[in-house]
């Protein structure tokens, strides 16, 4: 089950991983900042018996704090926030009732710190981390083991829209791959 809001990258995501992997897979193209996502999600998975979730949900914004607009801001917490709270219950419950699986956050290595011209979206990626290392020890005695991922930057096009080119970044970002690895 794939889950992201633009649906033609979604579709070749999942073109692939069937072409290279030889698995069937089921997309649905949403917006997790949404209110009310979670009945659509559940409703699209309720047949399938998932062992794995993996909740990706965030974006980030940069920028002088009093100079974004706090709308902006109010949309980025819901999505880096409550899509995780969202899934990690919706989902949670389930892996618990089945005795077994796994759930991984994925937050950002600046959740331990305030990060200036980022406060909204460190915050934001510090609750993630908080949740899951609380739901790490709620979980295990249910068979469910949590793991928060908290990568350094990553060569995704979020490091543009974040301004960062990484051919000039004193630090060089980590691939994808790496990553996931």
């Amino acid at each position: 089950m794939l889950v992201a809001r633009r649906e033609s990258l979604l579709s070749d995501l999942a073109r692939g991983l069937s072409q290279n992997l030889d698995v069937k897979f089921r997309a649905i193209a949403m917006e997790l900042s949404r209110e009310g996502f979670i009945a659509k999600l559940a409703e699209s998975t309720n047949d399938l018996d998932i062992g794995l979730v993996v909740s990706d949900a965030g974006t980030g914004n940069t920028g002088e704090f009093l100079k974004l607009d706090r709308q902006l801001l109010e949309a980025t917490l819901r999505l880096n926030t409550m899509a995780h709270l969202g899934i990690a219950h919706q989902f949670g419950r389930k892996l618990a009732d089945r005795q077994r699986g796994g759930l991984i956050l994925v937050g950002a290595a600046g959740a331990g710190i305030g990060v200036p011209f980022m406060a909204n979206d460190a915050g934001a990626k510090a609750y993630v981390h908080s949740l899951g290392e609380a739901l790490y020890y709620e979980f295990k005695p249910r068979g469910v083991y949590v793991t928060v991922m908290a990568p350094a930057p990553t060569n995704t096009p979020a490091l543009a829209k974040l301004g960062f080119d990484p051919r000039t970044m004193p630090m060089k970002p980590m691939g994808v791959e790496q990553c996931v690895s």
